[in-house]
């Protein structure tokens, strides 16, 4: 997911016009298509809350295109929302039941998304393995942080540190389980 330098993924409101953010850093490495498609390529489903699902679909209604192509995304939220897409599912209930009793036995590569919600209720619940964060170089000083409601540290593993020519840096983190 992409957030500021400061750990926000929206302003309050959830809009999201920082992301073009404008910089050039000479030492970094060019965006490569490659590595963006070996990524997608590893990822069977998307899981996301409805705050991300309605800017993702406001992007798509604007014709901005859908990012998750056709693959399978379960939305969580007890709301009625539009659908545009056959491959789009609502989800309620206990998020470790849908992920470990249902998800799993279906998908390898389970992709959370967000909000900042998800992304902490994933990690407090133990269900994430991995966290992929990418810094944009912008500090837009409050919204929705990446992860919302830890109760508790969680320990991580430095995995992977890439630095782009556009001035993001991309880190890669494996979640490290409790003993």
């Amino acid at each position: 997911m992409a957030v500021s330098l400061d750990g926000f993924i929206a302003r309050k409101d959830g809009r999201v016009d920082w992301l073009e953010t404008q910089d050039e850093f000479a030492g970094g490495a060019a965006m490569d298509s490659a590595d963006t498609d070996a990524v997608l390529k590893s990822i069977d489903c998307y899981v996301m809350g409805s705050r991300t699902y309605e800017t993702a679909f406001d992007f798509d209604s604007k014709g901005l295109g859908w990012p998750y192509g056709d693959k399978p995304v379960f939305v969580l939220t007890s709301r009625k929302l539009p659908r545009n897409r056959e491959t789009i599912e609502f989800c309620s209930g206990d998020l470790a039941e849908l992920v470990n009793g249902r998800l799993r036995k279906q998908f390898f590569g389970i992709w959370f998304v967000g909000g900042g919600v998800v992304c902490g209720e994933c990690l407090r619940l133990g269900l994430a393995d991995e966290i992929r964060y990418a810094i944009l170089p912008i500090v837009i000083g409050d919204g929705i942080r990446f992860f919302e409601k830890l109760d508790r540290d969680v320990a991580l593993h430095l995995a992977e540190v890439k630095a782009y020519n556009t001035g993001m840096v991309e880190l890669c983190y494996q979640v490290r389980k409790p003993r």
